[in-house]
């Protein structure tokens, strides 16, 4: 007996708690549902935001690697320059030796 009581009871409640349910206002229903649409809108424009982020993250890498590749370049062209620099010197070097070695015949 004081169990069919009770699931009397809690059937009462349960019912009362679905009554309840169906009291929610249709602007709160309205309400949901657009947030569910933003909700929905926001996930789509972070997608697009995180394809936008991974491209320029590899941009970026790929600008990097050009830039290394080209301060390489201009370390190697400076080298060149150098050596150039040198050779013209040493040239000059020799050449003086060779003024003195004539001036030095020549007298």
């Amino acid at each position: 007996m004081k169990s069919i009581s009770e699931k009397e009871k809690k059937l009462l409640e349960a019912l009362d708690k679905l009554k309840n349910l169906e009291k929610i206002k249709p602007d709160k229903i309205l309400e949901l549902e657009n947030l569910t649409n933003q909700k929905n809108q926001l996930e789509i424009e972070k997608k697009e935001i995180e394809l936008r982020y991974d491209r320029l993250q590899q941009e970026n890498l790929i600008l990097k690697q050009k830039f290394d590749d080209f301060k390489k370049s201009d370390i190697e062209e400076k080298k060149k320059e150098d050596q150039f620099s040198e050779k013209i010197d040493e040239l000059n070097q020799e050449t003086d030796n060779l003024i003195e070695e004539i001036d030095k015949w020549q007298m």
